[in-house]
């Protein structure tokens, strides 16, 4: 598959159809896209008319109004967060920071901490985690922190779902604070975790701590763009540095409010994902497929009769069921395919073209 030309991250399938020079059947079904199979919370469809005249105006170039909501939501101060076009232009944001300086990135991750770091002429060092469980061990970056400015380390984990323990992460940040390494901890999926767990409140007590966060998964906002940073005041005031003015737009800054403000739609959220998770990881159990264990609202899967998964994603997208490619994942480059958690008939969907699979094969 490396010789095709895959579109780097999931969502807009018909760039995967025509990558495979397959023809994009009229129905499908986007596993590839990772957001809140709920979709959006219901008090965005009921506010959006009231919000139009914001488009008459420039946005407040300051987000004062979402920067006090999140404070009160993190129990952190206002001047220890950043807010931006979605978590892209916050990556974005620190790889200028760290231009042509040695970064590391914990793999597998998000694609785009690397592709960032290389445009600013970054050092990128890949320490990669072994699978089946991806754990977090400090013994294999502790001698590349010596001379490192940034470690990248993405928990919980996209794409595995993987959430790392307490303990490791905090044993990372302690390494950190003694090289003088910032640690950049993702953690735009943090939330759907069924007992969330974040390192914000390290941002009030070491300089070397930045966190990265979205509001466009759990809200399902993706087409609005929106997330944060959160880390020390003088920190964030260097990276903000070449920040566009009225970067979140007049709509991105109503809806974040709303959205913070929505608890229910959250726990809802949770509840839903670990009960349909549960349902899947037993259906692949009994097919026998191999899957990560996740802890979030998507997985890895793989047919452990294949050393590449490229013929099961092909068989799956002739049946209108798009999966997310890893090929541009180091460390499991297309030997498994990421799948969302969905609505309960989607799922049961994919359930029965694995089916399929298996008993054609």
């Amino acid at each position: 598959m490396a010789s095709l030309r895959l579109p780097a991250h999931g969502s807009n399938t018909k760039y995967l159809y025509a990558s495979f020079g397959m023809k994009e059947p009229e129905k499908v079904v986007d596993f590839s896209v990772n957001l809140n199979p709920l979709g959006a919370p219901s008090k965005l469809r009921e506010k959006w008319g009231q919000w139009f005249s914001a488009i008459n105006d420039y946005p407040d170039p300051y987000t004062s109004t979402l920067l006090e909501t999140l404070a009160k939501k993190e129990n952190i101060p206002a001047t220890h967060l950043l807010t931006g076009n979605g978590a892209a232009e916050m990556i974005t944001l620190i790889a200028r920071h760290l231009a042509g300086r040695k970064v590391i990135v914990i793999h597998p991750a998000f694609s785009e901490y690397e592709t960032a770091c290389k445009n600013e002429g970054c050092e990128i060092v890949q320490v990669i985690l072994s699978a089946p469980d991806w754990k977090l061990e400090l013994h294999k970056l502790e001698n590349e922190l010596e001379n490192a400015a940034a470690v990248f380390l993405c928990n919980p984990n996209n794409p595995t779902g993987v959430h790392y323990d307490r303990e490791s992460v905090e044993a990372l940040i302690a390494a950190c604070q003694k090289t003088n390494t910032l640690c950049i901890i993702d953690e735009a999926f943090y939330d759907f975790l069924p007992e969330p767990v974040t390192f914000i409140q390290e941002v009030q007590r070491t300089e070397h701590v930045l966190i990265i966060r979205s509001l466009t998964k759990m809200y399902s906002i993706a087409g609005l763009r929106l997330g944060f940073l959160a880390g020390s005041p003088e920190l964030l005031r260097q990276i903000g540095k070449t920040q566009p003015h009225w970067s979140v737009n007049a709509l991105a800054m109503r809806a974040g409010v709303a959205c913070l403000q929505d608890e229910n739609h959250v726990k809802e959220t949770r509840k839903f994902i670990l009960k349909e998770r549960i349902t899947v990881f037993t259906k692949l159990e009994e097919l026998g497929f191999k899957y990560s264990p996740s802890q979030l609202n998507f997985y890895l899967l793989r047919d452990p009769a294949l050393p590449s998964q490229e013929k099961l994603l092909h068989h799956l997208l002739e049946q209108g069921l798009v999966l997310r490619h890893t090929e541009n994942f180091p460390g499991i480059e297309g030997k498994w395919l990421r799948a969302a958690v969905k609505q309960t008939k989607e799922n049961h969907l994919l359930m029965e073209a694995l089916a399929a699979w298996k008993w054609k094969n």
